[in-house]
C-alpha cells in the first residue's frame, strides 16, 4: 500500500493550503545541471513539496549577482509540471525600498524566471524600520492587481509586524499572513519566544521556518557556500552541537536532517519548512521527514529540549 498524500497546511489563518515542505532558492539550482534540477522538481511536486521560493538575490548583503531564479525558471518549464500543481513564492527587498518600488522589483523578478504572477511574496530583510503605511499601500496595490494572492514578512523586528498588520487592517488590504523566521532546533528565540509566539495563537500569523539545518552546520558538515546571518553569534557552539544531533536522530532511525525538519514540523504554528537540496537523494531525505513529525513529533521535541543555543538573543528579532 503507497503512504498517503502528504496534507496541507494553511499558509497562516487566512491563507491558501501549501505543502509543508518548500524548496529554497538561495545558492541552490545553480549548484547542479538543468537536468538535475528538472528531476527534483518533478519529484517534489510528486512528493507533496511543490513549493518553491523563487527570489532575485541583487539587493544589499544579496546583491551577489544571482542567475538561481533563471535557472529555476528554465527547469520548471522542462519539467513540464503544470502551474497550477505549484506553489510559488518571490521576495521584495527592503534594502534600498522605497527607492526600488516594489512594482519594478516585482516586474524583474517574474521577468527573469519567466512568469507572470506569484501565489506569495515574501517582504525582505531591511536595515531601517519600514513605513508601514507606504509599504501597505504598495503591497496592497500588486495584490488588486492579481500578482500574488498572500504575502509574508521575513525576519522582521516583532514591532514592525504588528503595526504592518495594523495598518493593512485600517486600510482594508490582505494583512500578512505569514512569517518566515529562523528556526532550527538550536534557534528558537524569535519562533517560540513570546512576542511572535501571540502573533500565531492569535490566529494573526502562520510560521514558515528557514535557515533549519543553519547551511548544513547543525548536520555535522561544513558549507561550501554563503549561508544565512549567525545572529548572536553562536555557529561554533551550533557545530559542536551537530554530533548530539545526530545522536538522537539515530535514536529514532532518523538521518539528522529528518530530525531537524520534524522538529519544526511538530511545532504548531509551523506552516511549512523551507529548504535547500541540491540532490535528489536529499530532497528524498527531508519528505521522509513528514511522516516522522507526524508519528513522533512530541517525543522529538522532548529529546531536543536540552539544545535551544539561542536564547540568549532577543526573542523580538532585534539583533
Amino acid at each position: 500500500m503507497s503512504p498517503s498524500p502528504i496534507a496541507r497546511r494553511p499558509l497562516g489563518p487566512s491563507g491558501p493550503l501549501v505543502p509543508p515542505l518548500a524548496l529554497g532558492s538561495w545558492n541552490i539550482w545553480d549548484r547542479m545541471s538543468e537536468d538535475e534540477a528538472v528531476e527534483i522538481i518533478r519529484a517534489a511536486v510528486a512528493g507533496g513539496a511543490g513549493f518553491f521560493d523563487v527570489a532575485y538575490y541583487n539587493m544589499g548583503p544579496h546583491a551577489e549577482n544571482s542567475r538561481t531564479d533563471i535557472l529555476f525558471g528554465r527547469a520548471l518549464r522542462a519539467s513540464g509540471v503544470a502551474r497550477d500543481d505549484v506553489v510559488l513564492c518571490g521576495k521584495l527587498w527592503l534594502w534600498d525600498w522605497p527607492r526600488t518600488g516594489f512594482r519594478a522589483q516585482l516586474e524583474e523578478s517574474l521577468e527573469r524566471a519567466g512568469l507572470d504572477r506569484f501565489d506569495a511574496v515574501v517582504v525582505g530583510d531591511y536595515r531601517d524600520a519600514p513605513e508601514p503605511e507606504r509599504l501597505v499601500e504598495e503591497v496592497g496595490a500588486l495584490l488588486d492587481e492579481g500578482l500574488f494572492d498572500v504575502w509574508g514578512i521575513n525576519n522582521w523586528v516583532v514591532g514592525d509586524t504588528r503595526a504592518v498588520i495594523d495598518r493593512a487592517a485600517a486600510s482594508g488590504v490582505v494583512p500578512p499572513t505569514f512569517a518566515q523566521l529562523k528556526y532550527s532546533i538550536v534557534r528558537r528565540s524569535m519562533a517560540e519566544g513570546q512576542p511572535y509566539r501571540e502573533l500565531f495563537e492569535d490566529g494573526m500569523l502562520g510560521l514558515q521556518a528557514s535557515d533549519s539545518f543553519e547551511g548544513g552546520v547543525l548536520l555535522g558538515r561544513t558549507p561550501q557556500r554563503k549561508i544565512g546571518a549567525d545572529v548572536g553569534g553562536i555557529r561554533e557552539r551550533i557545530a559542536a552541537a551537530a554530533p548530539e544531533v545526530a545522536r538522537v536522530a539515530a535514536e529514532f532511525e532518523a538521518t539528522p536532517a529528518q530530525l531537524a525538519t520534524a522538529y519544526c514540523l511538530a511545532y504548531a504554528p509551523t506552516t511549512n519548512v523551507l529548504f535547500g537540496v541540491s540532490r535528489l537523494a536529499q530532497l528524498a531525505d527531508n519528505l521522509a521527514a513528514v511522516r516522522l513529525a507526524e508519528q513522533s513529533g512530541a517525543e522529538i521535541r522532548a529529546a531536543l529540549a536540552h539544545l535551544w543555543l539561542d536564547d540568549g538573543v532577543a526573542a523580538d528579532g532585534t539583533w
